[in-house]
């Protein structure tokens, strides 16, 4: 809890913004990593209004102030953010670009450009009112106890995991940039430095990343801006070649490349980065991150250790399910989320979650991203749908799962059978595709959503997003959407088959299992791919509407469940493994 109390905050930035010199500020929830995961020292979004979501803006205006946010936090914004102070709006409904042009005109607003990438701040510009890079964010200069930046060790990821030496890939990369005719590139991706370096670490929450950035060059050397001490004896192998300076010096640095052709992302890269290269008469070369794309396809040591841990991870998520038929009724959401976690963390490689996990009875469930929090949470009541999507952090690799079941003791509202089964139809036909070498995630998109389609049924949510490798579970830059990203499925990436359908007040359907891009089982005049399903649960055979599926469908569940029983009752215990056996019998239509 903060010293100065909710109400009092926007007023204090309020005067640092007359000291300053502005009529207002903008202030995104990311940090100067444009992360989605941000340290506690970086939630100035949610210390200032109150609003504790995973994607947001704040704006304050001299006599308004306005907090958006997307369809994920409705319920949120309006729970946490006192409607007296800030207006409460839809970022796509009720854009921030239109509220400026309606409150704005003539102002000049403030930004802190360490906070903001350039994207963002060019589809809010507008010649009604102008805006203006702050030296000191005032948000800063007035939240008294901010929380320390975090420190944690710098832990070596060794090549039994990694697969790959760090200096090897400095030198792949540093090769990549000379092909380009480029003689650096900016790290600005956390996850970037940590694939790079072979390094992992705790400064925040469900991403085992350091937070540094980093300068890489051509002949593979490498500049860490990140102080020394935090950098544990086991991680010392993969600084060899490495330059670990102090975060101070990063401007000095940045300077230093006067005249050289420099690449940065700008989708993960600040302002301050872009205007300091500048500012020093360096060349701009904007271009995709060339660590993505390796990092995303994951070499053999990879791919062997995400089918270990996602037995691991398998058997916990059964016995959890199992418990819940049991015992689950009367229990609240977030207990059941934390004795998911409990049964992942019996695993001595187990490192924590990947992502808040969304534990959601009924109503809930039919919130896509929906967050339970304690003291407002649901509790499991009889005849009702209960989803449970989450993911753990391994050493070896990183999981997340959905799965979709029904409380009974009642049999289920043919209704909801008829929607889960078109769900799971989706899921099936997704992880059964077999595509052409160089097909992009969009392309598969329509088909996890053809069964619901047929039915007048859809979900507004992608389909798909790439895992990292004991680092983010939401890893580009590849991706199954309805929205086109240029970036074709590659051997050894993976992705996410998580079609669903929500009614929204009644009740949630998420299926999701992860796939693994491997070469295809097939002869071929050109190279296929196909996708390998990484984890083994049960679909609740309850909900499944046999006659809906078609005689392909039922043989692929059938041999899920087969693979499941094979590959997870060994893990059990008796009681646990007799529940398994019922879960995966044979389903005939």
């Amino acid at each position: 809890m903060s010293l100065i109390p909710l109400d009092k905050r926007q007023a204090l930035v309020r005067h640092e913004l007359d000291a300053s010199g502005v009529d207002g500020f903008l202030l995104p929830r990311g940090d100067e990593f444009l992360g989605e995961y941000v340290a506690p020292c970086a939630e100035r979004l949610a210390w200032l209004t109150g609003f504790t979501g995973s994607a947001g803006l704040a704006i304050i205006l001299r006599e308004t102030a306005a907090v958006f946010s997307d369809g994920r936090y409705t319920s949120q914004l309006q729970d946490q953010v006192d409607g007296t102070q800030w207006e409460r709006l839809h970022l796509t409904k009720q854009p921030a670009a239109e509220w400026l042009a309606h409150n704005a005109r003539g102002l000049k607003i403030g930004y802190d450009p360490k906070l903001v990438g350039e994207a963002q701040l060019n589809a809010l510009t507008s010649a009604d009112y102008s805006f203006v890079a702050l030296d000191r964010n005032p948000v800063d200069a007035v939240w008294a106890d901010q929380p320390a930046p975090p420190e944690s060790a710098v832990q070596y990821h060794p090549e039994a995991f990694s697969g790959e030496g760090s200096l090897s890939k400095r030198r792949k990369i540093g090769g990549a940039l000379r092909k380009a005719g480029q003689e650096a590139m900016l790290v600005c991706d956390p996850t970037s430095l940590a694939w790079l370096l072979n390094i992992r670490g705790d400064d925040v929450p469900n991403t085992p990343v350091i937070l540094a950035f980093g300068i890489l060059h051509q002949d593979a050397s490498l500049e860490v801006f990140v102080d020394i001490s935090r950098v544990s004896p086991d991680a010392a192998i993969s600084f060899r070649n490495v330059s670990v300076l102090p975060p101070e010096e990063l401007q000095d640095r940045l300077k230093a490349l006067s005249g050289q052709i420099v690449r940065f992302d700008p989708a993960q890269t600040s302002l301050w980065f872009i205007q300091t290269l500048a500012d020093a008469g360096a060349t701009l070369a904007r271009g995709n991150d060339l660590c993505a794309l390796p990092r995303a396809c994951k070499n053999a040591t990879e791919q062997e250790g995400a089918r270990k841990v996602h037995l691991s991870d398998s058997a916990a998520l059964c016995r959890f399910l199992h418990f819940v038929s049991r015992e689950g009724t009367g229990l609240r959401e977030t207990m059941l989320a934390e004795i998911l976690n409990g049964f992942r963390g019996a695993s001595e490689s187990y490192h924590g979650e990947s992502f808040p996990a969304i534990s959601a009875v009924g109503p809930n469930a039919a919130l896509p991203h929906y967050r339970a929090l304690p003291g407002q949470d649901l509790i499991l009541q009889p005849n009702q749908v209960y989803l449970i999507d989450s993911g753990g952090q391994y050493d070896a690799g990183t999981t997340d799962v959905t799965r979709t079941i029904w409380n009974g003791p009642d049999a289920p509202p043919a209704a909801l059978c008829e929607a889960f089964t078109r769900v799971l139809k989706g899921n099936i036909l997704l992880a059964r595709a077999r595509f052409p070498q160089g097909t992009t995630g969009h392309r598969l998109d329509s088909l996890a959503r053809y069964a619901l389609w047929q039915a007048g049924l859809d979900y507004d949510h992608g389909t798909g997003h790439g895992i990292g490798s004991y680092l983010s579970v939401h890893e580009g830059p590849q991706n199954i959407s309805s929205v086109a990203r240029p970036v074709a499925l590659e051997e050894g990436m993976i992705v996410s088959d998580e079609p669903g359908y929500y009614l929204p007040g009644s009740y949630g359907i998420r299926l999701e299992n992860l796939l693994l891009v491997k070469p295809a089982s097939v002869t071929s005049q050109a190279p296929f791919l196909e996708f390998e399903v990484l984890g083994f649960a049960p679909f609740d055979r309850r909900l499944i509407m046999a006659s809906l599926l078609e005689p392909e469908e039922l043989r692929w569940l059938n041999t899920y469940h087969q693979d499941t029983l094979a590959h997870i009752g060994p893990l059990l215990d008796e009681d646990d493994r007799s529940w398994l056996v019922d879960a995966c019998a044979p389903i005939t239509n």
